[in-house]
């Protein structure tokens, strides 16, 4: 009877270690708010923010030059001759396709505010990754989520939260 009693607990106490062992350790940031202080984001953004609207401007004006071109086209049509209103229709066609290209230039999937987002922010978000992983590596954490792009976190207790450290460790005290 002692010896069932003596290998009950051993098979017990075992169970609660290899239960410990396999715990695992979860904390949460708030990307937003870590974006938000630091200052280099918020310049770099602003940076985007002038270039892009720049940008637009220059894209709008070939557009609205477009316009202008079709209904200068369109008061002159009783006036033209067939090969002028075909000459006139491809200038305004290509002035459309122009206002294209430079759209796709500076907007599209490569294009240049594309190409300048990722030179200006992309070494804001590996400082961030770098300084998570770190702190990931020496605290023990298994897993960091981000609960601004996390929809499905609904309550997080703030003592998981460790967004003020992530911008401690990046340098910036808060």
């Amino acid at each position: 009877m002692k010896k069932v009693f003596v290998l009950s607990l051993i098979l017990v106490v075992s169970a609660l270690g290899a239960t410990n062992t396999f715990a695992q350790k979860f904390a949460l940031i708030d990307m937003e708010y870590i974006l938000k202080n630091v200052p280099a984001y918020e310049m770099a953004n602003e940076q985007l923010n002038t270039m892009s609207k720049r940008w637009q401007a220059e894209v709008e004006a070939v557009q609205q030059e477009a316009q202008n071109m079709y209904k200068t086209y369109q008061a002159d049509l009783v006036f033209l001759s067939s090969e002028m209103k075909t000459k006139r229709e491809e200038e305004i066609v290509a002035k459309e396709q122009e206002a294209q290209e430079l759209k796709r230039k500076y907007f599209g999937t490569d294009g240049e505010l594309y190409k300048k987002r990722e030179s200006l922010i992309k070494p804001i978000q590996d400082e961030i990754y770098d300084a998570v992983k770190e702190i990931a590596t020496s605290k023990g954490y298994s897993v960091i989520v981000d609960r601004a792009s996390a929809m499905s976190i609904i309550y997080a207790t703030p003592q998981i939260d460790i967004s003020n450290e992530v911008l401690t460790k990046m340098g910036y005290s808060k």
